[in-house]
Order: C-alpha cells, then sequence, then structure tokens
C-alpha cells in the first residue's frame, strides 16, 4: 500500500527545531513526508536537516524544479498538510489567500485536511488580528490547534508555546485516520472528565481507584482533532497535556464538580468519563494516622459525594447541552447500565466490563454506548480513541 502523504509545513519561529521530532514521529510510523520550510525557518533548521530526516528533497522556492509544478502538485498529492510552528504571519497568509512562497501555494491547492499548530509570544496569539485569522481558517474547515501555556522565548510565559510534537502527532493521526476535511466538531464546546478522583484520609493515604485516565484523555484528543474547543478535566493522570486542550487540574470529588460546572456553563456537550468516588471520609486527620500496638484501627466513616452526572443531566446549562456518562461494571453490565442511564438522566451512557486486566490502564477498550431513546451502538475491542470516536459521533448528531 501508498505510505500516506504528509506535507510539513515550517514556518520561521524559534520552536521549528521541535518539528524535527514531529518530522521523527511521521517517519518512523510509515508516513511518507515532504517538508516545505519558508525561508525564515531555515534560519532555525537548515535545508539539508530536513532532508536527511525526511528522505525527501526540501524547497523553499516556487521557481525551483518548475517543470514539476511543485506549487501546484504538492499540494494536491497530499493526504494532510500540517503547519509546525505556524506563526502569526503564517496564519495571516494563510487565511487572506496570500501565496508568496512554496508553502502558501501548497495551502492553496490542498484539497485534505489542514492543522495548524501555531506557536507565537502571547500578545501575538491574543491580537484580535490573529484571533480573526484563526477563526476563519476554523471556518474554512482547517484544524487549529489551541497553543499550549508555558515557557516562551526569553523571560517571557503564557499561552503561545508550540504543544509537545508527540501529542501533535496524536492529533494529526487522529485528522488522519478520519480521513475527512470539515472537522464536524467546529465552533463547539465540548467538556470531557477523565481520570480518577482521591479522598484523603489524611496528608499521606486516601481512597481512590484504578482509572488511569486514558479513555477520557483519547476523549479530548479527538474532539481536538475532529475541531472542537476541548476543556479537560483531570483528576489525578500523570499523563501529558494533549495538544490544543484547555486542562484543569482536579484531586477530589467535590474540585471535580466544581471544575465541570464551571466549564459547562457554555459547553455543547459534557462527557463525564472520569470514574469519581461515590463515598469520601467524614472526617480528615490532620496528621498521619498512626497504627497503635495492640489496637485495631478505628473505623472510617464514609459520607456520599456529590452526584455529578445526576446534577448536570438534571439542570443542563443551556439548552440542547448533550450530557454523556461512563458506566463501569462486573456483571449483568447492559442490565445495570440501563438502569443507570435512567437513573442519572443523561443521554449516552457508554458501558463496560471492569475488573483486572480489563480496562483500567489498557491502551484498549471496548464497550456499548447505551442512548436516552432505547439504541444500543456496541464497539467492539480496539484502541481507545475508536471508541471516543463512536462516541463523538453520537454526540455530533444529537448536536444537529
Amino acid at each position: 500500500m501508498d505510505k500516506p502523504k504528509v506535507v510539513l509545513g515550517v514556518s520561521g519561529g524559534i520552536a521549528a527545531y521541535k518539528a524535527c521530532e514531529l518530522l521523527r514521529r511521521f517517519t518512523e510510523s510509515g508516513h511518507d513526508v515532504r517538508v516545505v520550510p519558508t525561508a525564515s525557518a531555515l534560519h532555525f533548521v537548515g535545508a539539508a536537516t530536513w532532508s536527511a530526516l525526511s528522505g525527501n528533497p526540501v524547497s523553499t522556492e516556487v521557481w525551483d524544479d518548475v517543470h514539476e509544478v511543485q506549487h501546484v502538485r504538492i499540494g494536491q498529492q497530499a493526504d494532510l498538510v500540517v503547519v509546525a510552528p505556524a506563526t502569526a504571519d503564517m496564519l495571516a497568509k494563510a487565511a487572506h489567500g496570500l501565496a508568496d512562497d512554496l508553502l502558501t501555494n501548497t495551502l492553496l491547492t490542498a484539497r485534505c485536511p489542514v492543522v495548524f499548530a501555531p506557536a507565537m509570544h502571547t500578545e501575538m496569539w491574543e491580537h484580535p488580528a490573529t484571533r480573526e485569522n484563526v477563526a476563519t481558517l476554523r471556518c474554512r474547515g482547517a484544524v487549529v490547534i489551541e497553543p499550549a501555556v508555558g515557557r516562551l522565548t526569553g523571560v517571557d510565559t503564557g499561552k503561545g508555546r508550540l504543544p509537545d510534537p508527540v501529542e501533535i502527532f496524536e492529533v494529526c493521526r487522529r485528522v488522519l485516520a478520519r480521513g475527512v476535511t470539515e472537522p464536524d466538531l467546529e465552533g463547539r464546546h465540548v467538556v470531557v472528565s477523565a481520570g480518577g478522583t482521591r479522598e484523603p484520609l489524611d496528608p499521606v493515604r486516601f481512597l481512590g481507584n484504578r482509572s488511569s485516565g486514558k479513555q477520557g484523555y483519547a476523549l479530548a484528543r479527538t474532539a481536538a482533532a475532529r475541531g472542537a474547543r476541548v476543556t479537560l478535566i483531570a483528576a489525578n493522570t500523570g499523563l501529558p497535556d494533549p495538544a490544543g486542550v484547555d486542562v484543569v487540574q482536579v484531586g477530589t470529588a467535590v474540585q471535580l464538580r466544581e471544575a465541570v460546572l464551571k466549564a459547562a456553563a457554555d459547553a455543547d456537550a459534557v462527557v463525564m468519563a472520569a470514574a469519581v468516588a461515590d463515598f469520601r471520609p467524614s472526617t480528615y486527620a490532620a496528621g498521619k494516622i498512626k497504627k497503635k500496638d495492640g489496637q485495631d484501627p478505628a473505623p472510617i466513616v464514609l459520607v456520599r459525594n456529590p452526584d455529578i452526572l445526576a446534577e448536570i443531566s438534571a439542570d443542563r446549562a443551556r439548552p440542547g447541552q448533550v450530557v454523556v456518562g461512563f458506566a463501569a461494571e462486573t456483571d449483568d453490565v447492559l442490565a445495570n447500565g440501563r438502569a443507570k442511564l435512567a437513573r442519572k438522566g443523561c443521554d449516552l451512557l457508554v458501558v463496560n466490563e471492569v475488573g483486572e486486566g480489563k480496562t483500567f490502564g489498557s491502551e484498549e477498550n471496548e464497550a456499548v454506548v447505551l442512548g436516552a431513546d432505547g439504541s444500543e451502538t456496541p464497539v467492539p475491542h480496539g484502541p481507545k480513541e475508536a471508541l471516543a470516536d463512536t462516541v463523538w459521533d453520537l454526540v455530533a448528531a444529537r448536536l444537529e
């Protein structure tokens, strides 16, 4: 089979060196990559580096190899175009259809999915001109990943940092897997919870669960790849932030509830993939609970945690908001799932069987998505991204 053809555009920012790692991810996973840097990008990373890493020739000018009509052919033949880093200047040129070099010509001729990974100083990212250019590109079907927050050039810190190349690659992989040029969640704000809450007993101990957060992160990544603005509320996961996703870190069920309610205020959909503890200790010991010789430990008295899924299902923050829950069951999976769906009042419930060696911490999952309309959508054993895409397919249909 032919290798998927990827055009990696590199514009002139200090983060250009990070694109080498992105290029390596593509080539090592079997993609045929053509790097098209701007002239400014070559001040940061030379053409020889791009050529050696990609195994393909590198050019910035439309006048090179004119007989091959590169300024048209490269874009026409691509399965994906990704620009990383995408500077404010590059976003402006792309939004206004300017074509003064090989990369901007390629963007105009491409009829495949296009992904931009912006990198610039915070002031440039927040400037009204840049925001309008980003909105224009998204309206036309491009995926513009939200930049990360962190250290920029010099001593500056803020939003505008290029997301981790590994995470950019994951977004691109999902875009390629879907093979559609119009992101169906464009303009939507979705909230995803992930991980497992921890309810502290004392400064060193807690009650928790085995949730790794990987399914929730897969939901966040796939939503970003489908054009959504994503808020990920992460409970004790230890996973790297997905590219283009706003991450809110929480610890307990009470903290998760507060974060979900705040983020859901303007959300089109809320997906509660986190494993939220049903109970918490009624009291918190300010000092470590000591083991005393000859004495049994004092009983731990538990109180109920808030039922976040039922709460947001019963009191929707906005009309038409879609709410999705998850149910981890050990027996009578579908029967218990149907009962929980009715009890919680959500639109969709993802039901899966859990236990030793099942689901928790795994890269794969298997589930049935139950609908309040009586529907059942089985998802066979496979990558968690596949389940995530099925969930968003069902959500997107209900948002329409």
